[in-house]
This record gives C-alpha cells, sequence and structure tokens, in this order.
C-alpha cells in the first residue's frame, strides 16, 4: 500500500498516516546510529515524512541522534517535532510552560536538531503554574519569530485546548493546530469522548502517541516476556496493559488480523487510523523488522464488519 497524507485538522500542513517517534527508543535502547539511520531511511523512502521528538526523551540525545539521521534528506521533505514542558536539569525554571523556559528550550532543540526551524512544537503538557495568557502568547511569538511553523498540546486536558484556542482567538494569536494524546485499542475512552469533539470542534488535527499500547497489541507478550523487550526496560509503561483480560483480547485479535491478511500490529494501527479526526500515528522502532511491519499498515482500510468484530472483542458487554 501506498502512504496517504492528512492534513492537521483544517490547517495547510500534511502529515504522513503513519510517522516515526523517538521516545525510550533512540538515546535509550538504540544508541548505534547506523542502525538508527537504516530505520529513518526505511521510513522516509516509504512515505514517512513527519518524525517526532522531545527534548526529554533521552535527555536531548534522542533529538540529536534522530536528526543526525534525518540531516541526509532535503530540510522542505520533512515534518520535524519537538516538545517542551518536564525537567532538563535541577535548575528550577529549566522546566514547565513558562516564557522562559520555552523560549530558551527551542533554541537548545534547534541546536541539537540542527535545523533553523521546528514544523511542530508541543506544549509536553498542560501547567497549571503558568496563566493560558502567557502560555499561548509565548508559543504565538515563536511562530512571528519563525523558529516553529505552528505548535501544539500534547496530553491536555479537553477544558485547557478549548481555553488555548478561545484565547488565541479572542487575542489575534496563534492557536494550538494539534493534539498529541495516548490512543488505541486498550486505551480509548479519554480520546473518544473528551478530546475528539474538541478538536474536531477547534479544526484541529490529532496525532497520537502508543498505538500499539507499548507493543502489547503487536501479541509479542501472548508467551510471556521476550528478552530485552519493552516490558523489560520500561516495566511502569508497559505493564499497565498487562491484565490477563487485555492479553486474551489481543489472542482474540489475531483471528481477524490473519483473516485481512495483516498482522496484529498493522491491524491495531490500521484500527486507529480509521478514526475520523486522526492525522497521524506514531510508531516507534528499534529494529528494521519494526518499521516495516509498522508501515504495512499504511493505506489499508478496515471493512466494516472488521471493525464490528474488533469492537465485540474490546467490549464484550
Amino acid at each position: 500500500m501506498d502512504m496517504r497524507y492528512r492534513k492537521l485538522g483544517k490547517w495547510g500542513i500534511k502529515v504522513s498516516e503513519i510517522s516515526l517517534g523517538a521516545w525510550i527508543t533512540y538515546g535509550d535502547a538504540v544508541n548505534d546510529l547506523k542502525t538508527i539511520r537504516q530505520i529513518v531511511r526505511y521510513a522516509y523512502d516509504h512515505g514517512v515524512n513527519f518524525f517526532d521528538n522531545a527534548d526529554v526523551y533521552a535527555t536531548g540525545k534522542a533529538e540529536i541522534l534522530m536528526s543526525k539521521a534525518l540531516a541526509e534528506f532535503p530540510r522542505d521533505t520533512l515534518v520535524m517535532s519537538s516538545k517542551v514542558f518536564w525537567p532538563m536539569s535541577k535548575n528550577v525554571n529549566d522546566k514547565g510552560l513558562s516564557r522562559k523556559h520555552v523560549t530558551e528550550s527551542i533554541f537548545r532543540s534547534l541546536e541539537r536538531m540542527g535545523t533553523d526551524y521546528l514544523d511542530l512544537y508541543f506544549a509536553h503538557r498542560y501547567d497549571p503554574d503558568v496563566p493560558m495568557e502567557e502560555i499561548v502568547s509565548t508559543f504565538s511569538n515563536l511562530v512571528d519569530h519563525g523558529y516553529i511553523l505552528y505548535w501544539g498540546t500534547s496530553e491536555w486536558p479537553a477544558p485547557r485546548i478549548v481555553e488555548a484556542c478561545e484565547f488565541a482567538r479572542a487575542n489575534h494569536l496563534h492557536p494550538p493546530v494539534v493534539e498529541q494524546p495516548q490512543y488505541s485499542m486498550l486505551y480509548r475512552e479519554r480520546v473518544e469522548s473528551q478530546i475528539l469533539p474538541e478538536t474536531e470542534r477547534y479544526g484541529m488535527g490529532v496525532v497520537v502517541w502508543s498505538p500499539l499500547a507499548q507493543g502489547v497489541l503487536t501479541g509479542r507478550y501472548d508467551k510471556g516476556t521476550p528478552k530485552g523487550s519493552r516490558l523489560e526496560r520500561h516495566p511502569g509503561f508497559v505493564s499497565r496493559y498487562m491484565s490477563k483480560e487485555n492479553l486474551d483480547k489481543v489472542k482474540k485479535l489475531k483471528k481477524v488480523a490473519d483473516g485481512l491478511g495483516l498482522s496484529r500490529t498493522q491491524l491495531a494501527l490500521a484500527w486507529v487510523l480509521r478514526q475520523k479526526g486522526l492525522s497521524s500515528a506514531i510508531t516507534g522502532a528499534t529494529k528494521l523488522e519494526q518499521i516495516k511491519e509498522s508501515l504495512g499498515a499504511a493505506g489499508v482500510d478496515l471493512p466494516q464488519d472488521a471493525v464490528e468484530k474488533i469492537e465485540a472483542i474490546l467490549n464484550p458487554a
């Protein structure tokens, strides 16, 4: 299948429906630049244009490694993002969404990533210690100065997304154009009931992280915990999905995937991408075969009967 490209809501920029992220992969599980270049090159050659990062990923190392791999491609063919919020040092001002921290952080990210601007810059969480006026005006100012082209939110509560959009509209500032929440077959209620209605109302795009529920939806934990798996490296992130009920659901999904000629990885990505208003599913890869498998979901449209079978498995009641 060929890669498809989707707008971020009503905005003009287009991103590949499957994208590549650097969270707990580059600078963490993989430090070998040759391997990272191989993965990034394969993704790029097969249509991925959106590469997602954050300053806090491996404390800046992920930005450096992924960007070194991206440096061989024309900058205008890439959609590069990073994020700001989490502490980067013990400095009291080196965290959050204050004008000081955001402004200083963008220059550090640009230096690590070897670029003059970012296409997308995310407020990595909502900061209750900073007034919305300061948050929105700071990100809008970065757009005006050309350091970023668009800004977005990540894991923000729906009411705060609404507040940011309304403040920007009332004050003729650049609003957030995209939200980045967690969303998968095993983590869906908040996004479907709270986030998507508001992002659609304000014309925002949605790019989701962990569409494979930290790898649980791939089926790799059917028979226990493989050596070197994400569950071994980051048990706190993965263990929340490791209930017997969830693992039973994942096993039952294999029959649906097999019937469509897909792997469970591809089924899970296609299921996420079926959602109206979704712009891209951010995948991770520490091995070439992982990105190859994920990209097999590009261009896949699930038939309605398959969607109904999946729903019956996910919500048997």
